[in-house]
């Protein structure tokens, strides 16, 4: 599981095309809770917009184990190499 995430990771870096910010955020949020586990820090400042939508995508992903979000987040690069080329 863990060499099918570990390259998961660097295959959407190589994505032909960014991402649009939905897509960023599943994918941050994704990352997050599987090698972090649950959100462990406050929401940013209203000023930090950037990081509030980060801290956000990881809240909404509050509960679900290490290993389910692996899952999901290899699943999730499969279909965004379909969608934006690689």
């Amino acid at each position: 599981m863990n060499e099918s995430f570990e390259k998961a990771v660097e295959e959407v870096k190589n994505l032909k095309q960014r991402p649009g910010y939905g897509d960023l955020g599943e994918i941050y949020g994704l990352y997050k809770q599987a090698t972090v586990g649950d959100v462990n820090i406050g929401r940013p400042s209203i000023f930090d917009l950037a990081g509030r939508g980060k801290w956000d995508a990881w809240e909404r992903r509050k509960g679900l184990g290490k290993d389910e979000a692996m899952v999901a987040y290899i699943e999730l690069v499969e279909d965004l190499k379909i969608k934006y080329g690689i």
